[in-house]
């Protein structure tokens, strides 16, 4: 089913118990979700645009623009296709409360891929949507770019954008591309790639 809405920032109209907040941002019809920290971790609070005015929002929006998900190599309001960008935590606050957001707007949008920027998001995406949080280490840089079968999901866990060594970029445009390339799409509840 596809959604319609003119938004790009906040489109499922979320509100956050503090402001002020970094809402999600880009296609309600992504299959990819990109999921970093916080505003304060990876940019945004100037903007209210996730992955803005940092150095992690301009590493990670070349990527994007270099698989085609953005019309640009950066923005501070990205036009974004088959890409969506959000936050574990929205505001200050706490993180176990705030958590909430993220499930309900991941839910709402029902990507196939996620791309967790850190340890954090990378921790939760594995506790709350794999069955291989106790068997895989929460390491974002030892997992960098590769695929973690999820329930319904397929996660592909990105390194802190801010400690990219040489090649961290490529090999993160090389799987995505890879991606692309393939049938891609989760069937929910069992997660497979044809390829």
């Amino acid at each position: 089913m596809e959604r319609i809405t003119d938004r790009a920032s906040n489109p499922f109209g979320m509100r956050a118990p503090a402001e002020p907040a970094v809402y999600g941002y880009g296609d309600v019809n992504a299959d990819f979700h990109v999921i970093g920290a916080d505003g304060d971790t990876h940019g945004g609070t100037e903007t209210g645009v996730p992955f803005t005015r940092s150095t992690a929002g301009e590493r990670i929006q070349s990527v994007l623009h270099a698989v085609g998900f953005a019309a640009e190599p950066y923005s501070d309001r990205p036009t974004l296709e088959n890409c969506y960008l959000s936050y574990l935590r929205l505001a200050p606050g706490d993180p176990a409360d705030v958590e909430r957001y993220l499930d309900a707007e991941l839910r709402a949008l029902n990507a196939h891929i996620l791309l967790p920027v850190g340890d954090d998001p990378l921790g939760y995406v594995l506790r709350e949507f794999t069955t291989q949080a106790r068997s895989l280490p929460v390491d974002a840089e030892r997992l960098h770019a590769t695929e973690i079968r999820g329930r319904g999901f397929l996660v592909v866990p990105i390194r802190e954008p801010t400690a990219w060594e040489p090649g961290d970029e490529a090999a993160l445009v090389d799987r995505l591309e890879s991606l692309l390339n393939s049938d891609y799409r989760q069937t929910k509840g069992v997660a497979t790639r044809i390829g």
